[in-house]
């Protein structure tokens, strides 16, 4: 067999595959996998020699024999648990002298988030089952979520085959199952294997045990694998990661493209604000070249000066053969695929940050439209997804973004949720479309503005956001501050938490989710309400940070100031206006805040009140915050 050095040596024309291994916990994936690099002559010496001599707790296998699991498993913690938690990279040369970049994906719902970046880039997976322990609801989840990323080519290895005595029976009812569930997600190109990793039986040559089967080993699939065909080519796609500028006045835009391909001479696109201009020239590492295609890293300069930042998008120019631009308008509205994988529920009305490529921006779920169930495919109602769930939501940002469908482009149609306290990824999303409606709402710019109506009433705008429990005195605070207010002659509008839901939010409950568009619908209005001139006094629980962190972030500087009305609970308990605590401790209201449900205090509020001072006192304090004193 020709040896790694060897095949080395030459020059390899031929392409690259990626590749996703996947399934459940101790389906045996890293064994499989491990074997495969072996038996090719992938892995150096010294890490067979490793894997002879080191052995997990628990392990049958004889010191002196190769224990092909530790080949893939990269961290302390894999080794000592005994399942793959990151997903562990390894290059495998086949026969042919084709090269593969396997990416072993952990097994365990907790990490699904790392099967899922797997997933994001690879073009084949190898997903396996468990003879023995039949088919899992992880495989069904590891099976959609390789479809909503694009992965066309599916080989399911049935692993383990000799725990049940490589009965062609098992293997043949297994296989329907899976084979059922990807004809379900619109998966064609879907071939099902006996193998028996351990063993050695179908991974790299055919098996003696199983006479049954006439097929081609895992290695020959692979090595007979060939990309499906494409009947959709995606023009020129460039996310600018850096703008390079050097001596003799050179500005280029450096990026690696993501689809399609570029000349000298091409015309493009600035897809963010539709400027266009001519390639001068295409920078690699040796020089210039004479074309870009999808993956190179390349710094392009243009013929003209036109503002690009960090983040646009280059594109081809024109129009594609349907009549449609080349290049993704951009939108501020989205229908997309999510891969929930945050601890903390996705809620609905709740901010996020939303990564694609090199730009971070806001944007807000603003509906869930169902859950998929992996196991049946039935989509079902959903108001909320919980970790590992998968669903189709609709989210807003910001401001508009150019997003290609993810079917059309994975790195400008993909994207990332991150939680705007924790920072952590939450999701992975695939666009599915731009909605019309976020292309066809077109704000208008009247001359009347904020400023004019400002100086018209002679006072600054703003919102004054009161939050704290129930009973912490917020509405009685809210109402002296405004009767003092319009003693002054000022103007004034106080939004309360129960008016409000007795109308514009009358249709919410008092779940997490439901309080964050309660929190969120409050924001807008008061934002409408500064806008015209107003200091706006909102009363409003809102006990979730992230919440009043998004309410904060649409108003300009010091337009919001968050005042924490700090009353012990106790307090709140003994006044109990509403009788809500009394309810809480009997039982019947189960989401009381403080008692069912949690309330989290601002940390850094711009001002914060003691709920057991007198109310005048308040208010004074108040009334300088707002004059600025």
């Amino acid at each position: 067999m020709t040896t790694l050095l060897e095949r080395s040596a030459g020059i390899d024309v031929t392409p690259v595959v990626r590749l996703v291994t996947c399934g459940s916990v101790d389906d045996g994936k890293s064994t499989l996998i491990g074997r495969l690099l072996a038996e090719t002559g992938s892995i150096p010496e010294d890490q067979l020699d490793y894997a002879r001599r080191t052995r997990r707790g628990g392990s049958t296998i004889p010191v002196g024999e190769i224990d092909f699991s530790l080949l893939t498993d990269g961290l302390e913690a894999e080794r000592e648990q005994g399942i793959t938690i990151d997903v562990a990279y390894r290059h495998m040369y086949l026969p042919s002298g084709r090269r593969i970049i396997i990416a072993d994906a952990p097994g365990h719902e907790q990490y699904t988030r790392n099967m899922a970046v797997a997933a994001s880039n690879a073009e084949v997976a190898v997903l396996l089952v468990d003879a023995a322990r039949g088919v899992r609801p992880q495989t069904f989840r590891h099976l959609t979520v390789c479809a909503l990323m694009g992965v066309q080519s599916i080989i399911i290895a049935i692993n383990k085959m000799d725990l049940v005595g490589y009965e062609h029976a098992t293997f043949e009812e297994l296989s329907g199952q899976v084979k059922a569930a990807a004809a379900r997600l619109g998966l064609d190109e879907v071939i099902t294997i006996p193998v028996s990793a351990v063993a050695g039986d179908n991974v790299t040559a055919p098996t003696t045990h199983m006479p049954w089967w006439h097929g081609p080993s895992l290695l020959q699939a692979l090595q007979d694998w060939t990309p499906p065909p494409t009947t959709r080519q995606t023009p020129f796609r460039l996310p600018v990661q850096f703008i390079v500028r050097a001596e003799g006045n050179f500005r280029g835009y450096a990026g690696t493209v993501a689809a399609g391909s570029v000349r000298p001479g091409d015309e493009i696109v600035v897809a963010d604000s539709g400027q266009t201009a001519r390639v001068e020239r295409i920078v690699g590492f040796a020089g210039d070249l004479a074309e870009a295609a999808a993956g190179d890293a390349v710094t392009i300069t243009l013929d003209r000066e036109v503002d690009v930042t960090r983040g646009d998008l280059l594109a081809a120019a024109g129009t594609t053969p349907d009549g449609s631009t080349a290049w993704p308008q951009p939108a501020d509205r989205f229908s997309a695929d999510v891969v929930w994988v945050g601890e903390e529920p996705l809620m609905h009305g709740r901010s996020y940050l939303l990564a694609v490529g090199p730009r971070t921006i806001p944007a807000t779920v603003t509906v869930v439209r169902h859950r998929r169930d992996v196991v049946t495919g039935q989509q079902l109602a959903a108001r909320v997804l919980d970790m590992n769930d998968i669903g189709r939501v609709e989210i807003a940002t910001d401001t508009p973004v150019p997003m290609d469908v993810y079917s059309a482009c994975r790195d400008t149609g993909g994207f990332l949720l991150i939680d705007r306290v924790s920072a952590d990824t939450v999701a992975a999303g695939m666009v599915t479309h731009a909605l019309r409606r976020s292309l066809n709402v077109v704000p208008h710019d009247y001359e009347v503005d904020r400023e004019a109506r400002a100086r018209l009433k002679h006072q600054q705008p703003r919102v004054v956001w009161l939050t704290g429990l129930s009973g912490s005195g917020k509405s009685t605070i809210a109402d002296a501050l405004e009767r003092r207010m319009h003693a002054l002659g000022m103007h004034t509008f106080v939004l309360d938490g129960d008016n409000v839901r007795t109308g514009l939010n009358k249709d919410l409950g008092f779940t997490p989710e439901d309080r964050a568009e309660n929190v969120r619908r409050v924001a807008e209005a008061a934002r409408l309400m500064v806008e015209a001139g107003l200091i706006v006094i909102v009363a409003l629980i809102s006990p979730f940070r992230a919440d009043r962190r998004a309410a904060r972030e649409i108003f300009e500087g010091e337009d919001f100031l968050e005042v924490y009305v700090d009353t012990p609970v106790e307090m709140c308990a003994v006044r109990d206006p509403k009788g809500l605590y009394a309810k809480a401790q009997s039982g019947s209201l189960p989401n009381m805040t403080g008692i069912g449900q949690e309330y989290e205090p601002p940390e850094h509020p711009d001002v914060r009140l003691d709920g057991t001072a007198s109310v005048e006192d308040n208010v004074e304090v108040l009334l300088r915050l707002i004059a600025g004193e």
